[in-house]
């Protein structure tokens, strides 16, 4: 072929792949996008917070990058958090349909589920459903209470040696949203159980690195055998899990007398087909509601347990003031209850100086604007991918006493009182919040306070002490650490 066609040829698709990673008019501004892979190489998705930050400076608050051919839009900052969150909460209320958030959950469920009718119903019903089996109740701080001694019980078998707490707080936690979606929970020894933990949190810091990105942006990469396919197969592992979980139900349940979350959802399904209403409910929503429940019920509770013990160990002047505090409410009993905390405002700041601090999903879950929408001036059609940097609202400068710092004082006003701060967002806000924010909660202070009434934490080396940069993924948890702990001896359990 002539050399001047193949340049010619050259010219034009250099042009092609230029104009398809344009911003269309009046999008938000951003880096210089690469032909084909976008922004992807100049963002470090091991760790993109500080790059958001460093773009932030540049382009403003409301900025873009492409994933691929793909735009997103990053917000940054209380006020365009809010926008979208809260003001225009239904109009970005969306989720992006990835490549990979449609291998999880194909529309469906509780968190990345299509914006509508159905979604707004499954919402309602687990909602419903999740006070029927005691949140906010008696019966559910009594749930609580019983998984800490058994947590309590764990620990202490390894009170001569220095100690690692993820397996337990994992599990313990994970057992409360287990007993209430499959009525049962697990010990902490169960080697099936443990791995099925294991690969959720490999899928949880998978899901946001640079595998992750080039597996969305590109369809030819599902079959190469690249990383990626590693966390397509821990998916397939933990849906198979789930999928025995499912038919034993199905198998073993009395109609009538429903056990937990799973029993009543199959309830419901019968009762639209007794009734020939139109069908909401179904086994594929409902597999994936179970998958929803059982990630989001376990992983962000127990890393922020997790980060709770390293900045008391940090802060051994803080871990004694909560311990005074919850012995003079406590007396004599072996733990609080979750109606203690109101009288409690220490123990309260502390532990939403934990979230805060922690900021364990640091961008939340993407949305989308379900039709086009105005944001700070712009104009983002509908379906952009919108990355919300709820961090950027945890550590400003201008809403916090002590943004870079772990301090309780951040949630007391001049009178000692424990106030709400508008720019803490941990569950994130609007219509979208995270349903589980009550349960949550509940078991970050029954967990909490029942840890700390029995044992003492301390940081082995006071010369070395622990490193805080976070495994970034969908949540952000700590590097693993051992820490050495000392048992309360006026107290048994």
């Amino acid at each position: 072929m002539d050399t001047s066609i193949v340049l010619l040829l050259g010219f034009i698709l250099l042009v092609l792949l230029r104009w398809m990673s344009s911003r269309p008019k009046d999008f938000p501004p951003g880096p210089l996008a690469l032909p084909v892979l976008g922004n992807i190489l100049q963002i470090n998705f091991s760790s993109p917070l500080v790059d958001f930050k460093e773009l932030s400076k540049v382009y403003g608050p409301v900025y873009s990058i492409y994933l691929g051919f793909t735009p997103a839009v990053v917000v940054r900052g209380l006020k365009d958090l809010k926008e979208v969150l809260v003001n225009k909460g239904v109009e970005f209320a969306g989720r992006p349909m990835t490549r990979l958030t449609n291998v999880v959950s194909g529309g469906k469920g509780l968190v990345l589920a299509t914006y509508g009718p159905a979604w707004k119903e499954h919402r309602r019903f687990t909602l419903s459903t999740l006070r029927n089996f005691g949140l906010g109740k008696k019966s559910m701080d009594k749930r609580i209470c019983e998984e800490s001694l058994h947590l309590v019980k764990e620990i202490k078998k390894n009170k001569d040696a220095l100690y690692d707490p993820h397996i337990v707080l994992d599990n313990a936690v994970s057992n409360i949203i287990c007993s209430i979606v499959f009525g049962r929970r697990y010990d902490y020894d169960d080697p099936t159980f443990r791995c099925i933990l294991d690969l959720v949190h490999e899928h949880m810091k998978m899901a946001t690195g640079i595998w992750a990105q080039l597996y969305n942006a590109f369809g030819f990469v599902k079959y190469l055998p690249l990383p990626h396919q590693k966390m397509l197969r821990n998916v397939k592992t933990v849906f198979a899990f789930l999928g025995t979980v499912l038919e034993e139900h199905k198998r073993s349940r009395v109609p009538g007398q429903p056990r937990d979350y799973i029993d009543c959802y199959l309830e419901e399904m019968e009762k639209e087909e007794k009734d020939g209403s139109k069908k909401t409910f179904d086994e594929k929503s409902l597999f994936t509601c179970m998958v929803d429940l059982f990630v989001a019920g376990t992983e962000t509770t127990s890393s922020t347990l997790e980060w709770g013990l390293l900045y008391m160990m940090l802060h051994p002047d803080i871990q004694e003031k909560c311990r005074e505090e919850i012995d003079n409410i406590r007396v004599d009993r072996d733990h609080l209850d979750y109606e203690d905390q109101v009288r409690m405002p220490y123990t309260q700041a502390v532990l939403l100086e934990i979230q805060r601090f922690s900021s364990v999903v640091p961008l939340g879950v993407s949305h989308t604007p379900i039709k086009d929408v105005q944001l700070n001036g712009y104009t983002i059609p509908k379906g952009t991918i919108i990355i919300t940097d709820l961090s950027s609202a945890h550590y400003d400068e201008r809403h916090w006493k002590y943004p870079h710092q772990f301090n309780p004082e951040n949630f007391f006003n001049k009178d000692g009182d424990v106030v709400k701060v508008e720019s803490f967002m941990p569950f994130s806000a609007g219509p979208r919040v995270c349903l589980g924010e009550n349960l949550a909660r509940m078991e970050l202070f029954l967990f909490f306070t029942t840890m700390l009434t029995h044992f003492e934490f301390h940081w082995p080396d006071p010369k070395s002490p622990p490193d805080l940069t976070a495994v970034f993924g969908i949540s952000q948890v700590p590097k693993p650490f051992k820490m050495k702990l000392v048992p309360r001896t006026s107290l048994t359990a």
